[in-house]
């Protein structure tokens, strides 16, 4: 029983941490790579598909992504999904090849985007805290319902504090690797 409130702990505690990679890669840095287009949606036939269903995207060199449709009929869509995205990127057509130049980031950008970066991590942090309290709190009522030990609250309380601790260290960690890689010119 304890087991499995650990386990539920730690797999909930590792999907907030694989959500907080994923929308740190959203976030620009001074470098192009594909995946800061892939939460843009495209109009296709009537409904809205991400960007790489219909389009091939590519790194052409550091600054300047290359978006290539797989149907002419897109060119113009594509380009409209990009501008609109809150990338504030302004892409480049030429025939059926839509370029993307990503601007250099200026220092107050990159100070604004820590920010935020520390704030997704805090929030990530209180998540992690947040699925504690319910681990704990399942413990709790086991222990009131005598299905286990003082003891064994003990031990568990401890062994979810670890799973805790642990896990903050790792968004710490992302954290960090952000960080240097905003300031990086």
């Amino acid at each position: 029983m304890i087991e499995d409130i650990k386990k539920d702990a730690s797999v909930r505690m590792d999907k907030t941490i694989e959500v907080l990679r994923s929308d740190f890669k959203k976030l620009r840095t001074g470098r192009a790579h594909t995946s800061l287009l892939d939460h843009v949606t495209v109009e296709y036939y009537g409904s809205d598909v991400p960007l790489s269903q219909v389009a091939n995207v590519a790194v052409e060199d550091s600054r300047t992504l290359t978006v290539t449709p797989w149907e002419k009929t897109m060119v113009q869509p594509i380009e409209k999904a990009i501008m609109t995205s809150d990338l504030g990127l302004t892409p480049n057509s030429a025939g059926t090849v839509i370029r993307v130049p990503l601007p250099p980031l200026t220092e107050e950008r990159r100070k604004d985007m820590i920010r935020v970066v520390r704030q997704e991590a805090e929030a990530s942090r209180v998540s992690i805290r947040n699925i504690r309290r319910d681990a704990l709190h399942h413990v709790k009522e086991l222990l009131k319902d005598k299905d286990i030990s003082e003891d064994e609250d003990r031990r568990a309380h401890d062994d979810i504090q670890g799973l805790t601790d642990a896990h903050v260290a790792t968004v710490d960690e992302i954290l960090a690797e952000k960080e240097k890689e905003l300031l990086e010119f």
